[in-house]
């Protein structure tokens, strides 16, 4: 073949995202067992006849209720496909090649794929020994050439925080040509008070930016919108990288019919959160070691044992995620299904 592509995509890490098994629970994606709610799922139908025609490109209608349900001018929100798009599109509108992002490890995997697709160099901070951003050491690990840093609180995969005192203090140190994206995609699901509200600061820093998506706790991950709050000069940055008509139509009528749901949206995260604390406490009793959690999900920090523990789990009709190595993810989901896999989990034997 005489086509030649960048080289260093040849090294470039691949997404792997959680499996779906016929026959199986599938407790490997976050995804929010209920679905969207009924109102948003009957504003989708109702949508559903009009997708001959292009979407919104301007995504005006949501990115305006976002303006106003934040107190923020509607200049200082961008909205994507997925926060996980905004997560490429910021990397592309601040990077260039040599420049670096700086995040933990392990958090969020598309973070190196993003950094390196923009042609910056990832600098991976080891987690600390609670399995949660040790961001001293992210302060330590800023050079002349750092453009971004990835805070993501709660943490994926393991559920941690950082805290208002530890995270403000952060704040306060790093330069202010650095930009602080703090990717809050389970903000939803914290319950402790603690954890500050990224909105706070997005407010009154302008290197923070604040991302968030409708895709957990609202049950429309497969409509893929999530949305950016930042200063208005990198907004509009991260507007002109994006692809043109890239949050569909149906996924903008679902958000904002979403955001007319979200007293039944906070009844589901609650019950989310009661059997979150159920799991964590069997798990314990059980003997493994359960970090923190404030996300819809648990982490098992079972080192090389974590692929043996996923497949015995599916041996049981229960998937999991993976990260060889490192632990597994455990999605929370209903009462049942949680059951399931706790049966699953006590009868490891690894």
């Amino acid at each position: 073949m005489s086509v030649q592509t960048r080289p260093d995509l040849g090294s470039l890490p691949a997404y792997v995202a959680g499996r779906t098994v016929p026959g199986a629970i599938k407790l490997a994606s976050n995804e929010c067992p209920g679905g969207p709610l009924p109102s948003v799922r009957a504003a989708i139908a109702e949508a559903a006849a009009d997708v001959h025609r292009y979407p919104d490109m301007g995504v005006t209608a949501l990115a305006d209720r976002l303006a106003r349900k934040f107190g923020f001018p509607v200049e200082r929100i961008a909205v994507g496909c997925g926060s996980v798009a905004l997560c490429q599109q910021l990397t592309q509108a601040l990077c260039v090649p040599g420049d670096e992002v700086v995040f933990a490890w392990r958090s969020f995997e598309a973070y190196p794929i993003v950094t390196q697709i923009a042609g910056a160099t990832s600098v991976k901070v080891p987690l600390d020994s609670s399995h949660a951003h040790d961001l001293d050491a992210m302060l330590a690990a800023i050079t002349p050439r750092t453009k971004l840093i990835f805070v993501c609180n709660p943490n994926n995969p393991t559920g941690t925080v950082s805290r208002r005192e530890d995270l403000v203090r952060f704040l306060d140190q790093v330069p202010p040509h650095v930009v602080v994206a703090l990717d809050e995609a389970y903000r939803e699901f914290v319950a402790d008070p603690d954890v500050p509200d990224g909105m706070e600061f997005a407010r009154t820093r302008d290197n923070v930016v604040v991302l968030r998506t409708f895709s957990k706790a609202y049950g429309l991950a497969g409509l893929r919108v999530g949305y950016l709050v930042g200063p208005e000069s990198l907004t509009e940055m991260v507007r002109r990288v994006y692809i043109p008509f890239s949050v569909n139509s149906l996924a903008q009528i679902a958000a904002m019919a979403s955001l007319d749901a979200e007293d039944e949206m906070r009844e589901r995260c609650a019950e989310i959160i009661t059997e979150r604390q159920r799991v964590a406490d069997e798990l314990t009793a059980a003997g493994y070691e359960v970090p923190e959690t404030q996300a819809n999900f648990v982490w098992l920090p079972l080192g090389e044992k974590a692929l043996e523990f996923a497949e015995h789990s599916l041996a049981n009709k229960v998937v999991v995620r993976a990260f060889a190595g490192d632990g597994v993810r455990i999605t929370i989901s209903t009462r049942a299904e949680n059951d399931a896999f706790l049966q699953a989990a006590c009868s490891f034997t690894g």
